[in-house]
């Protein structure tokens, strides 16, 4: 399977609404330091964004997707239908230095789904 040589990125309406999350965060916990967090973030996601137009595979699998409770099962399934539906087969996950990012993609297409800190255990409000 050849590589695209530019494939379309584009953030679903619940990454902005998880940024805007970890923006308030940031905020809250240290309001001196929260905007430089918070661009240092944004940089992040730049240069991201480059690597899954480049490369839409170069995440890991989804770690979420492999869960033994038949809750998780359950979310994860419906997030896989979504994903699938939208024409976008494939789940993976995107690290960043303290965060995670949820994407769906195709050979061409990568749509960010979701943001976690690498330490909290789901992604919220994925619909």
């Amino acid at each position: 399977m050849p590589l695209p040589v530019h494939a379309q990125v584009s953030a679903a309406p619940n990454f902005a609404a998880t940024l805007q999350q970890v923006h308030a965060f940031f905020d809250t916990q240290d309001p001196h330091t929260g905007a430089q967090r918070l661009a240092q973030l944004k940089a992040e996601l730049r240069e991201m964004t480059a690597m899954l137009a480049w490369s839409p595979a170069c995440g890991r699998a989804a770690r979420f997707l492999n869960t033994r409770s038949v809750q998780a099962r359950v979310k994860a399934a419906a997030v896989a239908q979504l994903a699938a539906q939208a024409g976008l087969p494939h789940l993976r996950e995107y690290v960043l230095s303290h965060h995670v990012v949820l994407y769906a993609h195709s050979d061409t297409e990568v749509v960010l789904l979701a943001l976690k800190h690498h330490r909290q255990l789901t992604y919220h409000a994925l619909r």
